[in-house]
């Protein structure tokens, strides 16, 4: 299990031990959100799994430290880049799951289960290109394969919970009607993922995947939050066209300031997802196709935002990947 630290590799772990497998994990020794996660912390959140420690960005350590000249059932990747930043998503999204990969054939593995992002459908990001390039790789492999794409997590649409609970506007882009996701728990997802380990339907398949319900917009979002938390709506409309001038000036002032490159990758990536819905999409019609988006699970938006409003924010961090 590579990306075991990670929101959904966490839950991935724990679900696979209670459905009776053997795990190995293999994690950074400072891992987590800002790298916080000691060796002590992380054995106890893996706790019931082997967990390993090395670098997956070198070869040499994932093939010591990790496969250790061992053959596996399968390999199960949740690795993502932690910013989407261009140098970070080559180095993960792609060239670790590369790596990964040829060992794991090396190894005598026989299976690959590959956690990707459904937005990989209309790429212009980094770590779109990046998903996509190993996702190939997978599928020409000779390994069975499954490669899931879910939309968006439970996770990514919490950032604003406790600002509408302190009474702030919550934030949308344009009317909030721009886009619709149908949001899948991390449990549920999780559950998904380990089904591709049995279930010859999931396998040498890529499959899109979203929760149970309708598609919901960032307006429904909000209104959902502001009904849970008994108070009237109050929406800070952001014209999206925003990004169309904040975008170009930072590109253009990397040629000066190579740090700001980045910058405007993380702008890019503000626009897609406040433009782009996270649905399946009809390459026929052209359009995003809510109906055809494969639903899963059980676990609802609603019931995922009024536990965070009587437990905590705690392990919802959003980290580098915060927009609000």
């Amino acid at each position: 299990m590579f990306g075991a630290t990670g929101y959904i590799g966490q839950v991935v772990v724990r679900e696979l031990l209670d459905h009776g497998h053997e795990v190995v994990c293999f994690s950074r020794p400072q891992a987590g959100i800002g790298g916080r996660l000691d060796i002590r912390e992380v054995e106890q959140i893996l706790q019931g799994a082997e967990v390993r420690f090395g670098d997956v960005c070198q070869n040499h350590s994932l093939k010591q430290d990790a496969f250790k000249q061992e053959q596996f059932d399968a390999v199960i990747s949740c690795l993502t880049s932690r910013s989407g930043g261009i140098n970070d998503a080559w180095k993960i999204d792609y060239q670790a799951n590369s790596d990964i990969l040829k060992l794991a054939k090396q190894s005598g593995t026989k299976q690959f289960i590959l956690l990707s992002a459904i937005c990989v459908q209309k790429p212009r990001l980094a770590f779109q290109h990046a998903k996509l390039k190993f996702e190939q790789e997978l599928i020409n492999s000779g390994l069975t394969y499954s490669i899931v794409r879910p939309t968006a997590f439970f996770k990514s649409l919490s950032g604003q919970v406790e600002a509408v609970k302190k009474g702030k506007p919550f934030i949308v882009f344009s009317n909030g009607e721009l886009t619709a996701c149908k949001p899948i728990s991390e449990k549920d997802l999780a559950n998904f993922m380990i089904d591709c380990l049995t279930e010859a339907a999931k396998q040498n398949k890529t499959l899109p995947i979203g929760g149970p319900g309708e598609a919901l917009t960032p307006l429904q979002q909000g209104q959902l939050l502001f009904e849970l938390c008994n108070k009237p709506p109050k929406f800070r409309h952001v014209p999206s066209w925003l990004f169309n001038a904040i975008i170009p000036l930072l590109q253009g002032l990397s040629f000066l300031v190579p740090a700001l490159k980045d910058k405007a990758e993380f702008a890019r990536i503000g626009h897609y997802y406040a433009s782009e819905s996270m649905l399946l999409f009809n390459d026929t019609t052209q359009a995003y196709d809510a109906d055809s988006t494969p639903s899963y699970g059980k676990d609802s938006l609603r019931d995922h935002y009024q536990r965070l409003l009587n437990e905590g924010m705690d392990g919802q961090e959003l980290g580098d990947h915060s927009l609000f």
